[in-house]
């Protein structure tokens, strides 16, 4: 499993209203991503750059990238230390800070809410984020802080 990967995505612009990107406000951002054998997601802009609210923006996609490779990595930290995580939730947020017409992140912060077995396992539990927080690809490809706020639970 050591070694260079690499990620093949495509990315289609659906947005042309017939005049192209004759004017700012002529063309839409819609897009589509996709990847071999995947389903089709629906991209746009943000809303606040004309896109639209129904379909994912790069930004939430950036966030939702952090949370799932942070929760994958949980995962893993967690059956090395002998964590038996029974469910596991995040409500990530992220901060982007506009600069003229540009931008970039500030943090984001993570929120996992993860259940366990036993109460023996929470101190585990809890100790596996920084773990996992090491261990995530895209955490360490990032040049913001990504923090989190976990908060442990015990099955009933």
């Amino acid at each position: 499993m050591m070694g260079n990967h690499e990620y093949a995505v495509g990315v289609e612009w659906t947005g042309n209203r017939g005049s192209g990107t004759s004017g700012y406000r002529e063309y839409g951002r819609q897009v589509l991503l996709y990847g071999t054998d995947k389903p089709p997601l629906e991209g746009s802009a943000d809303p606040t750059f004309h896109g639209d609210v129904d379909r994912w923006n790069p930004e939430e996609l950036l966030v939702a990238a952090l949370a799932q490779c942070h929760l994958l990595s949980y995962l893993h930290s967690a059956v090395r230390a002998g964590v038996v995580v029974t469910d596991y939730v995040d409500r990530a947020t992220g901060a982007m800070r506009q600069r003229g017409e540009g931008g970039s992140f500030v943090e984001v912060v993570l929120h996992p809410e993860v259940t366990v077995a036993d109460a023996s396992m929470v101190d585990a539990a809890l100790t596996a984020h920084a773990e996992a927080s090491r261990n995530c690809f895209i955490a360490a490809s990032v040049n913001f802080p990504v923090r989190h706020e976990p908060v442990i639970r015990v099955a009933c």
